[in-house]
């Protein structure tokens, strides 16, 4: 028997009377065993506490049934629900997800991916608010598919799942112009595609269809997060503006105390509607307005998504935009 803890096929095999292709045919559920040679094997199994070890079998089979996950913040609630979805669907199909967090980090989220990748991963699902050059270029290198979940590719170069960012922005652009003309746009850096180049321009096509003069004043970029949100408060104030539209909910939140704090009420002094309509938007008191999208069957579809590229499946849509609606609730009039 082995010296160390690790419990082997070998070990497997010797202690059964059988081949280690024996012990291997019967932990794959293969029918060509007897079966007096099927319950022997099962029964070392169980007694030697053996666990077949997924990447050894990757190996041989070239499979390894594991999907990797990239979440730019693993507390983040959108994330969160968003990789329930996938892993839902993951366990359906008898997948197993290595999950990891790139901390929004850049280069984090190299060293993940490269990670994912020397485990010989089966697929990955790719979540980020933006594609470096750098990330482009490993997804490039490699034949391991990918498939994005919530993250745009402007060029149109990789599977992935959304909703229509662009629209959704207008539309509740729209709502608060019905009673503001000074709207803030409050997003994470602008030098990411989903703000800068998706969101950015339904706000604007907002503006022009309601006759508002664009003001780079009322354009703030910050971090994701409830601090960041609260601090805001104070530079929103001075902008002179009235209502926002704020691209996260954790965001959102803070802003909405840091106005509090300031001695300012919402909806009557200023209104806000919000992004990804997260457990987060009925925590707060008034509950948040957002618009509302399918955070849990975007990770559900895109896993689906990858079962099919990794079995060889044609895909109908390699970009799969979802419905999304608006909920109004106490932070707008």
């Amino acid at each position: 028997m082995n010296t160390d803890d690790t419990i082997t096929i070998y070990d497997v095999a010797r202690e059964a009377g059988v081949s280690m292709a024996t012990v291997s045919r019967v932990v794959n559920g293969n029918k060509n065993v007897k079966e007096n040679t099927r319950k022997k094997v099962l029964e070392v199994i169980e007694r030697l506490d053996y666990r077949p070890n997924a990447v050894a079998r990757g190996l041989a089979s070239k499979k390894t049934t594991t999907v990797g996950v990239v979440i730019p913040n693993i507390s983040n609630s959108y994330f969160s629900i968003l990789a329930k979805g996938i892993d839902d669907i993951a366990t359906m199909y008898k997948y197993n997800i290595v999950l990891t967090s790139s901390d929004e980090d850049d280069d984090k989220e190299i060293s993940v991916v490269n990670t994912l990748f020397s485990k010989q991963v089966d697929g990955i699902i790719f979540m980020g608010h933006h594609l470096t050059e750098k990330i482009r270029a490993e997804f490039s290198r490699t034949r391991t598919p990918i498939v994005l979940a919530g993250t745009v590719d402007l060029e149109h170069q990789l599977p992935s799942v959304n909703i229509d960012y662009r629209k959704a922005v207008q539309e509740v652009t729209d709502i608060l112009a019905e009673n503001h003309q000074e709207i803030a746009f409050i997003s994470g850096p602008l030098v990411d595609d989903i703000n800068g180049k998706i969101r950015l321009k339904g706000y604007k096509d907002s503006l022009k269809k309601n006759k508002i003069p664009f003001k780079e004043g009322l354009v703030f970029e910050t971090k994701y997060n409830y601090d960041d949100g609260f601090q805001l408060a104070s530079r929103i104030m001075t902008s002179g503006a009235t209502a926002a539209y704020v691209a996260d909910d954790e965001l959102a939140a803070g802003l909405l105390n840091g106005l509090f704090a300031a001695g300012k009420n919402v909806p009557e002094d200023f209104e806000i509607i919000t992004s990804n309509d997260s457990p987060i938007t009925k925590y707060t008191r008034p509950n948040m307005s957002s618009i509302s999208q399918p955070i849990y069957d975007l990770g559900a579809v895109s896993m689906r998504m990858l079962t099919k590229i990794m079995n060889k499946e044609d895909l109908e849509e390699k970009e799969i935009i979802l419905n999304h609606g608006i909920k109004k609730r106490q932070t707008t009039k």
